[in-house]
């Protein structure tokens, strides 16, 4: 197993679909950069919600999941489950996001999720953040589509547990969905540990990865 560290980090963007995707696909790796370097710029940009009770959900839980970070959360108005019927709009907030930051790390979804919601803003992401480190996280869903992850971050215990808490405390809307609970992304969080060699792990897809072992 290689292990590599991306240095210092000074800024991330953190992309969902939907209010709580950034959470639950990426919330314990938040946690952990956050907590790691005091200061962290997170520019996160959320495509639906804006205007609702999600998007203050959303304002509330990414301030959790980001402790010390200077946050700068963006929630925009696309109906939910419609992107292909909205790229322009969807596409015209991707651009604006990359015209305000350098990022050092991208969290976005994978190109491979089943929902159509993320997969069009992971194909989005892809080309507005060409030379960035962009990863693809996963969440799991009745669709049945997760994948053979090649990127882990471990969780410490404690953390994989904060991630859990924060995710029943900050989104009561979604508490009656019935995947949305403990065993799940505790459940998910394990197996991606075994995986690497860990108690806890969010687990990554990598659409294009450029290494300099020379450097």
């Amino acid at each position: 197993m290689i292990r590599l560290g991306a240095g210092r980090l000074e800024r991330v963007v953190a992309v969902g679909a939907h209010c709580d995707d950034i959470a639950i696909g990426a919330g314990g790796t938040l946690l952990t950069l956050c907590r790691a370097h005091p200061g962290l710029r997170v520019d996160a940009l959320v495509l639906s919600g804006g205007g609702t009770e999600r998007e203050q959900e959303e304002q509330q839980a990414l301030a959790a999941f980001c402790p010390g970070a200077d946050l700068r959360l963006t929630v925009d108005k696309l109906p939910d489950g419609r992107l292909p019927a909205h790229w322009a709009e969807a596409k015209a907030a991707v651009e604006e996001l990359r015209a305000r930051t350098e990022p050092d790390l991208v969290l976005a979804p994978r190109t491979e999720d089943a929902h159509q919601d993320h997969r069009g803003l992971a194909k989005l992401m892809t080309t507005a953040f060409r030379d960035h480190l962009v990863l693809g996280y996963e969440i799991v869903k009745w669709d049945g589509d997760l994948g053979r992850p090649v990127v882990y971050q471990p969780l410490a215990p404690e953390t994989a547990e904060d991630k859990v808490r924060l995710l029943q405390e900050h989104y009561p809307s979604q508490r009656h969905r019935p995947w949305y609970d403990r065993e799940a992304f505790l459940g998910l969080a394990r197996i991606r540990g075994i995986e690497s060699n860990a108690r806890y792990a969010e687990a990554f897809a990598v659409t294009k990865l450029t290494v300099d072992l020379g450097g």
